[in-house]
């Protein structure tokens, strides 16, 4: 089977059409494309600009808190893992109500 080349002006009017149109697979069938294809195209045209974007931009910054949002989410932290302790036990002692009421219960 052929493949077909498509020049970059007809990929660029057809992603114009499309983004106005606002159906992808509707100009594709118009134009006898494979909507899959023009999917691909619209995918890679939206992450051009990330390409062609200059390295340092590209770098991510590492996230430092400030002090005072350290010590809240320490706390928050400390309050979050309390939580799950006594729902750890709240469960275990559930748990344990059922295995008295039933004998034959299995713990999977």
């Amino acid at each position: 089977m052929r493949r077909n080349r498509y020049p970059k002006e007809l990929k660029e009017q057809l992603i114009q059409e499309a983004m106005e149109a606002g159906n992808a697979t509707q100009v594709a069938r118009r134009h006898g494309i494979d909507p899959k294809r023009l999917y691909y195209w619209i995918r890679e045209s939206q992450h051009k600009g990330f390409q062609e974007a200059p390295a340092e931009a590209k770098q991510i910054a590492p996230y430092v808190p400030s002090a005072q949002e350290f010590k809240r989410l320490e706390s928050e932290n400390i309050a979050l893992k309390k939580l799950l302790g006594e729902k750890t036990l709240e469960i275990q002692i559930l748990q344990d109500l059922i295995k008295k009421k039933n004998p034959s219960y299995r713990k999977n």
